[in-house]
């Protein structure tokens, strides 16, 4: 296989090597169950409680209002579950860009409940007043992301925040792309529960962490053993669970340093793409993380533009890593007012630590040629 350069870390990203060697004993030499008697079995419960400690520290909580799951979707549709048993009658409030475990599990819960999703303005985030403005006496959760995984654009957490604590309101919020690239403080930004996912910040994928402030009183999720504190049954992922702290710590302790690096590599990609003529920047360049561009190229289809990429050796997306067997237009985009056939035409970039500003160089002497070549059998493109 040829070297690739990956620029898809939005849908996971490579295992980095300090993570990889904290991980292995856990499967070579300490695979014992945590939940065995034998004094062996209490170096996996202790590699488990260190990780939940490194877990909270990095995003303020406390160890006990830390809960392991298998991925960020489990999580998301954990908090909207734990929501719904807290009152008689029940209202969910989202938006119109999140993640599709939070919108398919809210268009789920339509069949029993109301659910009201905001939009979005051209720069993708929310109005705050509509907000406000559709909290009502039964809402029980207002699930909004932290920052969107196709075009990187944050949303006012903190007021978003604030506004549901005036109200009374839980809060949730999927953290998925935001952990490791902005600092978080749970209890500061007064947020109720969280979800990340560590294959998003150089753990491996089927570990993820559903955040509880300790106030909120829920009841168990998967029923069987005591794991989690009696919350999710199942036998716990060690060596995953050992990887996701590491790695989280890792990203704490680099954060500066890595967004520095990877925001100088954005900004070359972005000067480097709006060369081409008709590009349209998916976004807001002061409201977004220092990974993630999105460019829509008038007249050629965005599933065109990546198959010329690979074969150029490039790894990019049009989207969601988790839609990508879909033939509609990115519900992002269109959110945004994007037309059909713009949002067609869309590929997303995302960076990581590991990227160089040489591979950013061989993307940019690729790119402008691929989207005239597509374009020059483009009829779309004729007609314009």
């Amino acid at each position: 296989m040829q070297e690739l350069i990956y620029f898809d870390n939005a849908a996971t990203t490579k295992v980095s090597k300090s993570v990889l060697d904290a991980m292995l004993p856990y499967l070579e030499q300490f695979y014992f169950n945590p939940s065995s008697i034998y004094s062996a079995a209490n170096f996996s419960k202790e590699a488990i409680e260190k990780a939940r400690g490194q877990v909270a520290k990095a995003i303020g909580a406390q160890s006990s209002e830390i809960y392991f799951t298998s991925c960020a979707s489990e999580s998301n549709n954990w908090a909207f579950d734990i929501a719904k048993k807290r009152k008689a009658q029940v209202h969910f409030i989202t938006t119109e860009i999140e993640h599709v475990s939070v919108l398919r599990t809210a268009k789920y819960q339509e069949k029993e409940h109301k659910v009201t999703y905001l939009g979005v303005n051209d720069d993708g985030r929310i109005s705050l007043g509509d907000l406000e403005k559709n909290i009502t006496k039964n809402t029980s959760l207002v699930s909004i992301m932290y920052a969107n995984n196709e075009t990187g654009v944050i949303q006012p957490i903190d007021e978003i925040a604030e506004i549901c604590a005036k109200k009374g309101v839980l809060f949730h919020t999927d953290a998925v792309q935001a952990v490791g690239k902005l600092p978080i403080d749970v209890k500061k930004q007064k947020v109720g529960m969280l979800s990340l996912s560590g294959h998003k910040f150089h753990a491996p994928k089927g570990i993820g962490v559903l955040y509880v402030n300790k106030e909120i009183q829920f009841n168990s999720f998967l029923f069987g053993g005591s794991q989690e504190s009696g919350k999710r049954a199942g036998t716990e992922n060690v060596a995953n669970i050992v990887a996701i702290g590491c790695a989280i710590e890792e990203a704490m302790v680099c954060m500066q340093k890595e967004n520095e690096k990877i925001q100088s590599l954005r900004e070359l990609l972005f000067d480097g793409i709006m060369q081409i003529p008709q590009v349209k920047f998916n976004g807001c360049r002061n409201h977004s993380l220092p990974n993630i561009l999105n460019f829509s190229f008038e007249g050629v289809e965005g599933e065109g533009i990546l198959l010329h990429l690979d074969l150029n050796g490039i790894c990019c997306s049009s989207g969601s890593a988790c839609t990508s067997g879909s033939l509609d237009p990115s519900h992002v985009l269109m959110a945004m007012g994007l037309s059909h056939a713009t949002a067609q035409g869309s590929v997303r970039i995302s960076l990581s630590k590991y990227n160089t500003q040489q591979e950013v160089h061989q993307f940019l002497d690729v790119c402008g040629p691929i989207i005239e070549k597509l374009r020059a059998i483009s009829p779309i493109w004729q007609r314009s």
